[in-house]
């Protein structure tokens, strides 16, 4: 049978979608009460290759490895071959005959396209220029935990239209619910993106029109990785755009504000805003261990019942 690989939200089913965010869930209730005894992966190795920096990606995965009983490597660029050259469906290969799955971190989403077709071992996108997938399972986990099934209800994108943006999109196509997404003139998502997903995406130009009546809104830094050079002439375009408790308030009282995380404080959230009760990022941040161990069970091992 061939690997199944974790690229973008597509490529899993709806349904598939839904079993992940319940078997995270059910994952993480049985080692807040039993610790660390399910270990399904013993003598099982994951391959981290890392071309961009990370805190959450890197930590969660491997602590996801080592609470399962198996064993993460830590790869970056300037330490392996792909660094020197070596084509990416090359270093694929080697690695499927060693390792039982791959995740990368890196810019180019094409570049990923090419490694996880050259790889007979499952392969995650642990984020590209394009996509963040990952994030999106443990954003609709957290959801999901707070307020129930996430079916037809709406969120709020404010910001870019980048990697997290075209995720969230993907999202409301998977999990069904409405996208309403409020980014300046120039910063729109992609278009072939945005079309694909059909009446559950809208762009919305006001943040105050974006967020009524919403029941979670969401944004990313104004900048992201490779694009500091843009910081300054972000920060203007993107000047109306700033997440304040306020503007929280336009949305429903249960609202729930969601932040991929690092933040930048008085940019674009207010400097008190993670402070807010509605804000439930450190909750967010920690279910990327527990979505990410469903994901990497379900790779590996298929469905497990509990």
């Amino acid at each position: 049978m061939a690997a199944r690989h974790f690229l973008t939200l597509l490529d899993l089913s709806p349904e598939e979608l839904a079993y992940l965010i319940r078997r995270a869930i059910s994952i993480k209730t049985g080692l807040k009460t039993q610790g660390p005894t399910y270990t399904p992966f013993a003598n099982r190795t994951l391959a981290m290759i890392f071309e961009k920096s990370s805190t959450r990606t890197r930590v969660s995965f491997e602590t996801a490895m080592a609470q399962f009983g198996g064993h993460a490597l830590f790869l970056s660029s300037r330490d392996t071959q792909l660094g020197r050259g070596e084509p990416v469906g090359d270093t694929a290969r080697v690695l499927s005959e060693m390792v039982d799955a791959v995740m990368i971190r890196t810019f180019s989403h094409q570049g990923l396209e090419a490694f996880a077709a050259a790889s007979s071992v499952p392969v995650i996108n642990a984020l590209t220029d394009d996509y963040h997938p990952c994030q999106l399972l443990a954003d609709v986990m957290t959801w999901t935990e707070l307020r129930g099934n996430v079916r037809g209800k709406t969120a709020v994108w404010i910001g870019d239209g980048n990697n997290m943006c075209h995720s969230w999109i993907n999202a409301a196509r998977q999990f069904d619910f409405q996208l309403r997404i409020c980014c300046p003139e120039g910063y729109e998502p992609r278009e072939d993106i945005l079309a694909a997903a059909g009446d559950r995406v809208s762009l919305v130009r006001d943040p105050r029109q974006a967020v009524d009546g919403a029941d979670l809104v969401t944004t990313d830094v104004w900048a992201s990785m490779g694009q500091e050079e843009e910081q300054a002439k972000r920060e203007r375009d993107f000047a109306d755009l700033q997440v304040t408790e306020a503007l929280l308030d336009l949305a429903k009282p249960d609202a729930l504000f969601l932040h991929c995380l690092p933040a930048h404080r008085g940019e674009e959230i207010s400097e008190t805003l993670l402070d807010d009760p509605r804000a439930v990022v450190w909750q967010e941040a920690g279910n990327r261990l527990h979505a990410q161990k469903a994901l990497l069970e379900f790779l590996l091992l298929g469905k497990v019942d509990g």
